[in-house]
């Protein structure tokens, strides 16, 4: 199997992680649920487009790549729907002044989205019975109801999609894998605005945090349950 930080880890580190015994595989459980983070206009832009063209639309968009993901991110939630697995969406609602955060300090640009910027991609929107979370940090776990709701729904295992994969997705990753879920991540159906970090961060989650594998081999593990 190849992996996105092949050819950017070296192979020296890489043998060095193993040594240590990281990158070891956690497994599925028997419940998962399916997180869709961030997979609205204002990260992928309106239709493909390379990334010079599609931050003069969203400064927030990480362009063709982001597409690429969202129909990956399709045939998990045609699998999971047809299981009758939980479906959420953690998601960043329209910034407020009073709740902008640090995040505007450090981002002012993401303060200056317009509003259907926000709305979920149609390809991959959410229908009833997903669960909506707005959230206002990286992480979908904090500030948000989310480990509430995945104990009801009785999920043992956390398989994480979406935007960015440093920022969002890593964040989420790590949390999960606090509150003791077994943690997916499908390496094609997340995505960021920089390769280099997208496939050093895949490397770091991997080695600690999450089972990291293309969409199609964890598919198959799913379909299996």
């Amino acid at each position: 199997m190849s992996y996105p930080w092949d050819g950017i880890i070296s192979e020296a580190e890489q043998a060095a992680y193993k040594a240590v015994g990281f990158g070891r595989s956690s497994g599925l459980g028997k419940r998962p649920a399916l997180l869709i983070i961030d997979v609205q206009y204002r990260t992928v832009g309106s239709r493909p487009m390379p990334m010079e063209e599609a931050i003069k639309e969203y400064a927030t968009s990480c362009g063709e790549t982001a597409w690429a993901a969202v129909h990956k991110i399709r045939a998990l939630l045609d699998l999971f729907r047809a299981k009758g697995w939980p479906v959420m969406y953690p998601h960043v609602a329209p910034k407020l002044s009073f709740d902008a955060g640090r995040l505007s300090e450090k981002i002012p640009a993401i303060m200056d989205i317009p509003t259907e910027g926000y709305n979920f991609v149609k390809e991959i929107a959410p229908v009833e019975g997903d669960t909506l979370l707005p959230k206002k940090h990286p992480s979908a776990f904090f500030g948000t109801p989310l480990a509430s709701y995945l104990i009801n729904a009785q999920a043992d295992t956390v398989v994480i999609t979406g935007c960015s994969t440093s920022g969002c997705v890593r964040g989420s990753v790590v949390d999960s894998f606090a509150y003791n879920f077994k943690t997916i991540v499908p390496q094609d159906a997340v995505y960021d605005r920089s390769p280099t970090s997208h496939a050093v961060n895949l490397f770091d989650m991997a080695s600690k945090y999450a089972d990291v594998a293309s969409t199609e081999d964890i598919l198959e593990k799913l379909k299996a349950i």
